[in-house]
């Protein structure tokens, strides 16, 4: 494969013509992967547009990577103002990473990216984001053997080696598990649970009350992760995105809240699979996908799902009744997830250093099973 530097030219992504490549790119880049499903056309153009809610606090930039006409990588970088309201740490972020397997290629990306967030006074660069680190984040070290759940990035064994030629380091590592929801609960922690189902009342999510049960998961989340590496609070806006989704994908019972003598503590949300929904549609809805789509969401249902949040207030957190809060709301929310007939779940992501966490999925037979890692570099 070539590989000299001047035959590669970027550039940024300013016209329909450009974002078209930037988005069509991973389809060409995938097309000998088994593994990787392509996402939805019309999700991918609302992430990258205004509609995003993620704009409202953040500014960002796209390249495109060509050798002669055509597309061999992507990159984009971000600044949350968010973000830096809370950490006041000149940090920036990359994201959407996509290239072939060239040194060269990764280079002029990421002196494009870099240029440009030293032009804004970034001092410091972390990622990979897409955009933020409350969507798809890290780049794929383990788990190629296996199809990316929803929500989740998949990748190319090359990548993490080429973000280190960057000169980037190792900043956390995050983990995917995979579960069984018939697991056999710990009779430890049943026990611990029995305890405390006198002050505890776990129950599913009120649809009549949408607005204020949206507010509650999304206080809980951000008090909970507050403390977390990276933190940055969803807000109401990105949530309701989120609730959105909530709306038409789920049963009552695939969100669970636990509440203490009656004050929301702890929550989880379950969502179906939707890429094993979609992993023949190449990422089109017309004309019959989304026909395909609805049936196998409604009727059919995947046998896949994943917990994409699930927090516990952080009073409860260094308590005994914090990891019980946990156990109690995942127990809960399994049993809607077998009467569906959900065979396998992913509960994504964890922090690797979450020893609490990743104790009480272990403890119920989670297994990690994919792992991605994020990077951070000082900007010379």
């Amino acid at each position: 494969m070539p590989s000299i530097t001047e035959e590669i030219r970027v550039h940024t992504v300013d016209s329909a013509r450009r974002l078209r490549d930037f988005l069509h790119l991973p389809a060409t880049l995938y097309s000998s992967d088994p593994q990787w499903i392509e996402p939805l056309q019309l999700e991918q153009k609302q992430r990258y547009s205004d509609k995003n809610p993620f704009f409202e606090h953040a500014r960002w930039r796209a390249w495109v990577a060509y050798r002669g006409k055509r597309p061999v990588g992507r990159i984009s970088a971000q600044i949350d103002e968010l973000q830096l309201r809370i950490h006041q740490n000149a940090t920036g972020h990359f994201g959407s990473l996509e290239a072939e397997q060239d040194p060269a290629v990764f280079t002029r990306l990421f002196d494009a990216a870099s240029e440009w967030l030293r032009s804004e006074g970034m001092q410091r660069v972390t990622g990979p984001f897409n955009l933020s680190v409350n969507e798809e984040c890290g780049a794929l070290i383990e788990g190629f053997d296996t199809p990316p759940c929803v929500m989740m990035g998949h990748g190319r064994p090359w990548y993490g080696e080429n973000i280190e030629n960057q000169g980037f380091n190792k900043a956390k590592d995050l983990l995917a598990y995979w579960i069984s929801p018939d697991f056999i609960s710990p009779k430890v922690m049943v026990a611990l649970a029995q305890r405390a189902s006198s002050r505890v009342h776990v129950r599913p999510l009120n649809r009549k009350a949408i607005k204020q049960e949206l507010a509650i998961l999304r206080n809980i989340f951000n008090d909970a992760w507050s403390e977390n590496w990276g933190f940055v609070p969803f807000t109401e806006a990105e949530f309701n995105e989120i609730g959105k989704a909530m709306t038409l994908l789920l049963d009552d019972d695939f969100v669970q809240i636990a509440e203490v003598d009656g004050e929301p503590a702890a929550m989880v949300v379950a969502l179906p699979n939707v890429n094993e929904a979609i992993s023949d549609l190449q990422g089109r809805l017309l004309p019959f996908g989304w026909a395909k789509l609805l049936w196998r969401l409604k009727v059919k249902f995947p046998v896949t799902a994943r917990v994409p949040l699930l927090g516990v207030l952080k009073k409860y957190q260094h308590s005994r009744l914090g990891p019980t809060l946990a156990f109690m709301i995942i127990d809960a929310v399994r049993h809607g997830l077998l009467r569906k007939g959900v065979t396998g779940v992913e509960l994504s992501w964890v922090l690797e250093d979450n020893a609490g966490m990743c104790s009480i999925i272990e403890s119920i037979g989670g297994v990690a099973y994919k792992r991605y890692r994020l990077y951070e570099k000082r900007l010379p």
